[in-house]
């Protein structure tokens, strides 16, 4: 079948299911309203979706799907928020899973995987409200220390907010002390959702949107590139997640400092709404989709391996993702049952997935510049290392959270404050 056939076939299925007006637009580079936006959430023909998302991903990016090396450093999970989605914080009063690495630590957990070419190095943790500015500082400087040659991309715009405080200066000074001690960018999560009701809901005394949004500005005009999320598949509703959309553009026409989009797809098990079911891969196609074709202004859209599964990812790229992340080392956040935090996947790995799907592997650095194509370069050696070295500077309490039936997490003691409403979601 040639091209004009399929065209031909697409445009006929696309106005049956009356999408013929954002398809219009999205060939002609028109921005989309909020009105689109809920209305690529209700249609049920996903197919369209990734087609018309597709569109705008090649325009962007062509057939190159991006992959980085990259280690990620949860530098404490001690956590003042209380935020019920998440399964991942401690409370030190009651849970010995509870720990704050040293910048020493830090480093050292770096220096582990000195024989990878790593070129980024994400560093997020829990606002721990007792360290000090000056911990911060150290922690940058040690990591920086220990990998000079890779990017550090370090604390959300939740964990600025604290740092800003402990601080007692004003974020723009705060922004180039950071700078100056080694960040380099910053990533995207904290927002989860823009939304003042499930902000009140689900983690209330974190910054609001307007903050994040205010912190992000001015990370921007410190010169500071950062990323932006969406943690989606809890309580949240359509609109919500459109309004989420149309925000961060605006930010971005005003900036243009953002470079990746990153749905999440939110994990329940041992957190305070782990009655409710997660998102399923449909769904997560669907979020990659509908971000791509309202994010016109942002460069790239991730498929955050980790939290979709590779095997999703794989379609992703075909949704509107052209970005799949990258080797991580382990992981802190969300957990494997099987394989706790060892979550890794090697560059072969990465690549053959890549081009197991039809596209062309290309490693990046966090600015998007090209460090190799293909095959070039790959190794396995990222797996050994991270059964290794992945428990390092945890204590034992902290390991195999989802398979210990006696660990209770500090959002599962929160049930309680649920909501009749989100008790009764299913």
């Amino acid at each position: 079948m040639n091209s004009t056939m399929s065209d031909m076939i697409w445009t006929r299925a696309i106005e049956e299911a009356g999408l013929g007006a954002i398809h219009e637009k999205v060939r002609n580079g028109e921005r989309l309203s909020f009105e689109d936006g809920l209305r690529l959430y209700a249609t049920p023909q996903l197919n369209l979706l990734g087609y018309l998302a597709n569109m705008v991903r090649e325009r962007k990016n062509g057939n190159v799907a991006y992959w980085v090396r990259n280690q990620h450093v949860n530098y404490t999970n001690v956590c003042n928020k209380g935020c019920l989605f998440c399964s991942f914080y401690a409370r030190p009063k009651d849970d010995p899973r509870a720990y704050v690495m040293t910048p020493e630590d830090a480093a050292a957990k770096v220096a582990n995987y000195r024989d990878v070419p790593i070129t980024e190095v994400h560093v997020v943790g829990g606002v721990n409200p007792k360290l000090p500015y000056a911990y911060y500082l150290e922690l940058l400087r040690a990591i920086k220390a220990a990998r000079p040659e890779a990017h550090i991309k370090a604390f959300t715009m939740v964990e600025m907010d604290q740092i800003v405080r402990c601080s007692k200066k004003p974020a723009e000074e705060v922004f180039e002390d950071l700078k100056a001690a080694g960040l380099d960018a910053l990533p995207g999560g904290g927002a989860e959702v823009m939304s003042d009701r499930v902000h009140e809901d689900l983690f209330h005394t974190k910054p609001n949107a307007t903050r994040w949004l205010e912190l992000a500005r001015l990370a921007h005009r410190a010169g500071l590139k950062s990323n932006a999320t969406l943690l989606y598949g809890h309580v949240e509703q359509t609109p919500e997640k459109v309004e989420h959309f149309v925000r961060l553009r605006e930010l971005q026409d005003e900036t243009g400092g953002f470079l990746t989009f990153i749905p999440l797809s939110w994990h329940p098990e041992k957190t305070a709404l782990e009655h409710i079911a997660p998102p399923t891969g449909v769904e997560d196609l669907r979020e990659i989709a509908v971000a791509r074709l309202m994010l016109d202004n942002f460069p790239h859209i991730k498929s955050f391996w980790i939290m979709n599964s590779a095997p999703v990812t794989q379609s992703a790229l075909w949704y509107g993702a052209d970005d799949v992340d990258g080797t991580i080392m382990e992981y802190e956040i969300i957990r494997d049952p099987a394989r706790d935090r060892k979550q890794v996947l090697t560059s072969r790995q990465l690549v053959e997935m890549i081009i197991e799907a039809g596209r062309d592997p290309v490693e990046r650095d966090p600015l998007y510049n090209t460090v190799s194509v293909g095959l070039e370069s790959v190794m396995d050696v990222e797996r050994a290392l991270s059964e290794k070295y992945a428990n390092q500077g945890h204590n034992s309490e902290n390991l195999q959270i989802l398979t210990r039936a006696e660990v209770t997490t500090a959002a599962q003691k929160l049930k309680g404050k649920l909501k009749k409403e989100l008790v009764e979601q299913v």
